[in-house]
């Protein structure tokens, strides 16, 4: 069974998603937002006190809020860092990113894997696939695990609201379509975690998002 931690950093107020495998403890950290050293411990303490083993890091997208802990995750827990390719040129620019908002962020380890749609996440019985949604990134993808019908969908899509098109390669038109094509075929009880708010499902957003109805 999969579980999953909300945690909100940085002055973003970015989704930081610790997911595991409660039966192996094999675990995942998505979208590392952790901006200060507080933010740091608050992370490795929830992950030491469940005795997680933390296999891997997940990028969605390479935007600033997302990345900021990706350098503490890495080294700290020596695990596989995968990231979407089309946004490797974000995290070459992640210093100037910070720079446009009066910011400093620490230099992100380069990925070792590439992500793409026949990548699969394994914890476990747990496994999760990639989804390709481009728009407010040019590389972005979500990460479903049928099995638990669960869905971090990034900044992509959140309650009652979509990610933004006008920063860093992003493109309005790609992102309904990500959203239409890819996130509205999933069945209606999916519920998403998204980069940004609070959880929703996928058959609340197709009825009440003001952007896609």
């Amino acid at each position: 069974m999969l579980e999953i931690k909300r945690f909100v950093f940085n002055p973003f107020q970015e989704n930081t998603y610790v997911i595991w495998n409660s039966e192996n403890k094999m675990a995942a950290v998505i979208d590392p937002g952790c901006s200060e050293s507080v933010e740091e411990k608050e992370t490795a303490d929830f992950i030491a006190e469940r005795s997680l083993i933390v296999k891997f890091l997940l990028n969605t997208h390479c935007h600033i809020d997302h990345i900021y802990g990706n350098k503490f995750i890495k080294e700290k827990y020596n695990c596989e860092y995968w990231a979407p390719e089309g946004d490797v040129f974000m995290l070459e620019l992640m210093k100037e990113q910070a720079l446009n908002y009066g910011m400093k962020i620490n230099e992100s380890p380069k990925p070792d894997k590439y992500i793409t749609e026949e990548t699969e996440l394994n914890l476990g019985e747990t496994k999760g696939k990639f989804l390709f949604t481009p728009g407010h990134t040019p590389g972005e993808y979500c990460i479903y695990f049928p099995q638990d019908k669960i869905c971090i969908t990034g900044d992509v899509l959140f309650k009652e609201g979509i990610g933004r098109t006008d920063l860093w390669g992003g493109d309005y038109d790609n992102l309904i379509n990500s959203i239409k094509i890819k996130l509205f075929s999933l069945p209606d009880d999916v519920k998403i975690y998204s980069g940004h708010g609070e959880p929703s499902t996928i058959g609340y957003e197709k009825k009440h998002n003001p952007f896609l109805t």
